[in-house]
């Protein structure tokens, strides 16, 4: 049986484990991911994290041929490297994954984007398993998403596909002005239907700055806030118009949603399901859409099958 490392590289932790062919996780690990120190130094700490990973394996006789990563920013995944990145890891910008970890650790190595893995583990073992269309969003920091048909992500032309939270929303305006979004733009999804957009709508509609945050937000919300409760309605719905949206151009077979929000209970998921079916055309109805299954593992299976597929 192979064994590979699969690495998820995020942008405060960078997670790994060992994965059999079969799908089984052997043992992981995590680490800090060094965002503030430049993509080299980002790359050296990986590789030793991945490097104490194979010796722990190689210890009790298993031997492990490859590494996949799924990380933070757009990745070409021909080339493996990092197109973009935001500020969240400096200088990531232009590094070769890679060819950097081959470098490294004398192993064949692939990548992809972080949510792209993400989407692959669901597909593969998670809520997805067994379907040949699975459209993932995540709803949490950010909104992203991926398309995984016959078990490859929709990548894009220029690797960009799968950014869903960066497209026009009603939602998304405050007195006639579109709200700013995370990627320079205005108007977009993320922009209102993330969590830190949550808790800045919240703030502007005058809600209590002592509530520091959008955990506080939901807190407050099921403690009978009422505006805390029309806040968290609207970011729900804009979520579930965008996915809606998607499904009918998409047409999956079923739909995965995951990160925070939708770990937060029927509070947000009975608006944003309920806005999503209102979208649908009549042949798209009965489509499922489930909660993720797999949390922290999805991503670092994803990555594994990057590699135990070649």
């Amino acid at each position: 049986m192979r064994y590979v490392v699969g690495v998820d590289l995020g942008g405060t932790k960078t997670a790994a484990g060992v994965v059999a062919e079969d799908g089984s996780v052997l043992f992981t690990d995590q680490i800090p991911t060094l965002n503030r120190d430049g993509g080299e130094a980002i790359l050296d700490a990986t590789a030793g994290l991945v490097r104490s990973l194979v010796e722990r394996a190689a210890a009790q006789g298993t031997v492990v041929d490859a590494v996949g990563v799924g990380s933070a920013g757009v990745i070409n995944a021909t080339e493996g490297t990092v197109i973009s990145a935001t500020h969240a890891i400096l200088g990531w910008t232009g590094t070769h994954i890679t060819a950097g970890l081959t470098q490294r650790l004398g192993l064949p190595c692939a990548v992809v984007n972080d949510v792209h893995a993400h989407a692959l583990g669901e597909a593969a073992q998670g809520a997805g398993a067994g379907k040949d269309s699975v459209l993932m969003t995540a709803f949490g920091t950010g909104v992203g998403g991926s398309f995984v048909l016959n078990g490859q992500p929709l990548l894009g032309h220029h690797f960009v596909g799968g950014h869903v939270g960066h497209f026009a929303s009603p939602y998304a305006v405050e007195r006639g002005t579109p709200l700013p979004c995370s990627c320079g733009h205005a108007g977009h999804v993320e922009a209102i239907a993330s969590g830190p957009a949550i808790h800045a709508a919240y703030l502007r509609a005058g809600g209590s700055a002592a509530l520091a945050d959008t955990k506080a937000v939901f807190a407050s919300a099921r403690a009978g806030d009422d505006l805390a409760l029309q806040v968290i309605a609207r970011a729900a719905a804009a979520a579930g118009q965008a996915v809606g949206g998607l499904i009918n151009i998409l047409d999956p077979a079923v739909v995965v949603v995951s990160g925070g929000l939708a770990d937060a209970g029927e509070l947000w998921w009975d608006g944003m399901e309920s806005a999503l079916r209102a979208e649908l055309l009549a042949p798209l109805a009965s489509v499922p859409v489930v909660r993720a299954t797999l949390g922290n593992t999805a991503a670092v299976l994803g990555a594994a099958s990057l590699v135990l597929a070649h």
